[in-house]
């Protein structure tokens, strides 16, 4: 019996605690939701957690979750205010965005920074169509985690069919050296070796494969170097 009350007492959480969350939702707005900056995230997880544990424990008392959820969603929008109000406690609070790629360099510092790998830039690269890095003027990771990206000026859209222009596929970049390791597998889909990418490298003045921190090749047989230690004093301070 004291099984089939529970049962009943979870059901009945379920049905009255989804429709609140949604009024708990649209008061915290559009922003909390779409963007999730640090601050955002921990204010949607403590939610969830509260909602979880009210839902899974039946002795847990119901009042105290719906106080508990009205007690999140005023002080998120509280701090909202605060930020808004003040650039200060927005600078605290929030991540401060960060230029990963500066004229088609990688910036191996800025990534450490906030512990993204060159994997993680690529694919961010790749799901805005960027296939080359020489192409990127500057790539920016903002607050919420998500690339802001600038092409040069000379390769940003335009509708090649306007201009009767046709281009060859098969035009992307594959990196062959990412953080001083050579990409062997890489290397021989390309049927090049070794010996050949050292030369290369020589050619360009850049022996010591140890201290590259990323070398793509193109379809044109160039490569593309950024060494791990870039120059940051010409880049632009990005800030909230």
């Amino acid at each position: 019996m004291d099984i089939f009350l529970d049962l009943i007492k979870v059901v009945f959480r379920i049905a009255t605690i989804l429709p609140f969350m949604l009024l708990i939702g649209l008061f915290m707005g559009k922003r909390s939701i779409g963007e999730l900056p640090v601050f955002d995230f921990l204010v949607i997880l403590v939610l969830g957690s509260v909602v979880g544990a009210d839902i899974a424990d039946p002795e847990i008392n119901h009042i105290h979750t719906v106080v508990a959820m009205i007690g999140i969603a005023i002080l998120q929008k509280i701090i909202i205010h605060l930020k808004l109000k003040h650039r200060r406690v927005g600078k605290l609070l929030t991540f401060e965005p960060i230029v990963v790629i500066y004229n088609g360099k990688f910036i191996m510092e800025n990534m450490k920074k906030i512990s993204y790998s060159i994997d993680n830039v690529l694919q961010m690269l790749r799901e805005k169509n960027v296939f080359h890095t020489e192409d990127v003027e500057m790539a920016i990771i903002e607050a919420n985690g998500k690339m802001s990206l600038k092409l040069h000026p000379s390769k940003e859209s335009v509708l090649r069919e306007d201009l009767s222009i046709y281009k060859q596929g098969k035009n992307f970049e594959l990196p062959v050296i990412l953080d001083g390791e050579i990409q062997y597998d890489l290397l021989g889909w390309l049927d090049k070796s070794e010996e050949w990418l050292i030369q290369q490298l020589i050619a360009l003045g850049e022996p010591n494969p140890e201290l590259l921190f990323y070398v793509g090749f193109t379809q044109n047989q160039q490569l593309i170097i950024s060494k791990k230690h870039q120059p940051t004093d010409q880049i632009p301070p990005i800030e909230h």
